[in-house]
């Protein structure tokens, strides 16, 4: 969400649970700035009316009462909004220490270190030291792209985006209006996923074909977030690892090593060329023009053909 209605709801959080009695909009309305600025009544209204269902769906218990004055009035008593102690064994100490340990850029690394002193706080085990420097795991996650901070907060507070994107198979990048689902890390690249809404379907985008910056746009998303977005499943379909058919190439001597994992068999064809039959599903042509002119597919047609026009798409742009 944007700062100030971050902040606003922020204080109105405070000033309900800050009040030992019941507090009308009126005095509600005299406690916080923004709604000061608010204008008429009826901005007022609709803006509190708002920011209280916010503040209920995030969790907060507020009661509406009759004060003295026969008008509503709002608190949220502490005892109704207290979390439970946080206990936690050595084995869930540890997850969380390695979690944190993932994120080394700066504004994700102030968040990861605040979050690990307040459990520490809260009865994290002693025995149990997340930034040990002799811990036999270190995971990083890498985040180069300078795409990933803006989309990060794009998904979070629910934001359209549009953004310059260049296909694996295309010359020139194209714009993309986009509301952003999810990121994921797969294989040391970063992935997000969301509705496109120029073709009207889901879509993943790799971040390092991001070109220029990530601009975010007013208003609300056109399409509801599913509840389970299957990032990875999809590139894996890209790279052909959710394969269901075969096929047969013709790969440069010493090129080619992603192919060659992937390959079922591999005969030497003694012309400097190499024979491999390899699993694939959908997706998988993209994957083989990025090889460029190291590779040729002997079979099937279909695949062949696909591939010959992409590589053609390219040389036309």
């Amino acid at each position: 969400m944007a700062i100030a209605k971050a902040e606003r709801l922020m204080n109105l959080a405070l000033c309900l649970l800050g009040t030992r009695r019941p507090l009308s909009k009126r005095e509600l309305r005299g406690s916080i700035e923004a709604y000061l600025e608010a204008g008429s009544d009826d901005s007022f209204n609709r803006m509190f009316e708002r920011d209280k269902d916010d503040l209920r769906e995030l969790g907060l218990v507020i009661e509406t009462v009759e004060n003295l004055d026969g008008e509503p009035g709002y608190l949220a008593r502490r005892d109704s909004n207290r979390l439970p102690p946080v206990t936690l064994d050595a084995e869930e100490a540890a997850a969380l220490g390695l979690a944190a340990k993932v994120w080394q850029q700066a504004r994700l690394a102030g968040a990861a270190s605040g979050a690990l002193q307040k459990l520490r706080a809260a009865g994290l085990p002693e025995e149990v030291d997340p930034y040990e420097p002799h811990s036999a795991l270190e995971p990083r996650i890498p985040v180069r792209e300078a795409a990933f901070e803006p989309l990060m907060l794009a998904c979070r507070d629910r934001r359209p985006v549009v953004f310059d994107y260049r296909k694996a198979t295309a010359a020139r990048p194209e714009q993309r209006h986009v509301e952003p689902w999810a990121l994921e890390c797969w294989r040391g690249h970063w992935y997000l996923a969301g509705w496109d809404r120029d073709r009207g379907a889901e879509r993943v985008f790799r971040l390092s074909r991001i070109t220029g910056k990530v601009r975010s746009r007013a208003g609300k998303f056109t399409v509801a977030v599913p509840d389970v977005v299957t990032v990875r499943e999809t590139v894996a379909g890209w790279a052909g690892e959710i394969a269901d058919r075969s096929a047969l190439i013709k790969l440069r001597a010493g090129a080619g090593y992603p192919l060659r994992a992937k390959a079922t068999s591999v005969r030497e064809r003694g012309d400097g060329w190499d024979e491999l039959e390899i699993p694939y599903g959908h997706g998988m042509d993209a994957w083989l023009v990025e090889f460029g002119p190291d590779v040729v597919v002997l079979e099937p047609a279909e695949l062949r053909a696909d591939v010959v026009e992409r590589l053609r798409a390219v040389a036309k742009g």
